[in-house]
This record gives C-alpha cells, sequence and structure tokens, in this order.
C-alpha cells in the first residue's frame, strides 16, 4: 500500500491504461448489436436484402460509398429518425470510415427499438481492403 500511495500518478496511469486496453473485451458486454466482416456483410445484403447506411460525413461519402447505401451523417442520425424509421423492418448494416462512429449510431438505432442493426468491422476501409466495390 505504501508503494502505491508514494507513486499515486503512476499507479493511475497504469490503471487507466490497463483499463483502455481491456475496453474492447468489456464493450461486447454492453453492446446489443453484432460487428460483421466484408463476407458476413455481403451475405446479409444479397441474401436478407439489407438496408445500407452510411454515416460518414459528406465529402467522404462523395468519395466512395458501398453500392446503394444511404447517406445520413452520424451527426444528423437522430434528427432524421424518420427516414430509418422507414427501414425498421430489415436488417440495417451501418458504417463509417473504421467502425467508430457507426458503433455509436448501432448503439442509439438499438435502444430505438432497431432490432437487425449490423456494424460494419473495419468501417469503409475494410471494404476497400478486400478490393469490394465502391460508387463514386
Amino acid at each position: 500500500m505504501h508503494f502505491v500511495t508514494s507513486n499515486l500518478p503512476l499507479f493511475l496511469a497504469a490503471l487507466v491504461s490497463g483499463l483502455m486496453l481491456a475496453w474492447p473485451i468489456f464493450r461486447k458486454l454492453f453492446v446489443n448489436f453484432p460487428e460483421i466482416d466484408t463476407v458476413e456483410a455481403i451475405n446479409l445484403i444479397n441474401h436478407q436484402d439489407a438496408a445500407v447506411l452510411d454515416v460518414r460525413e459528406h465529402h467522404e461519402y462523395a468519395s466512395g460509398h458501398l453500392p446503394n447505401a444511404r447517406h445520413i451523417p452520424s451527426g444528423k442520425v437522430s434528427e432524421r429518425m424518420d427516414e430509418i424509421e422507414k427501414l425498421k423492418g430489415k436488417p440495417l448494416l451501418v458504417y463509417c470510415r473504421s467502425g467508430a462512429r457507426s458503433s455509436s449510431v448501432c448503439v442509439l438505432l438499438s435502444k430505438k427499438g432497431f432490432g437487425k442493426v449490423y456494424n460494419l468491422r473495419g468501417g469503409i476501409l475494410s471494404w476497400e481492403g478486400a478490393k469490394l466495390p465502391v460508387e463514386k
């Protein structure tokens, strides 16, 4: 205990870094939507007629997006919820650049009662990395 009290800043820094490293593991306990890879996303789109929602900013969307993706920036999702409500019965694949913003949107949509929400793991970066088509 003496070590902890005499090295409190060092101890707190170690504790915070440990929590940051462990967060991805614990986050899965708190989210109620799946993260899927590109192969699963293709199957979802082709076999379950999933709608695709791009939550990136306008300039990102213009630089290339998944085919037939609807565009609603993550900051506008709440105010444009009426547009998304029309998709409630369908599976909904949400993506951004890397998966972080879309994860937040998936949390929001899950809280709003969307039962079939999927986050594209790795976002459009993983899609392009798999050499899958994008539209401009």
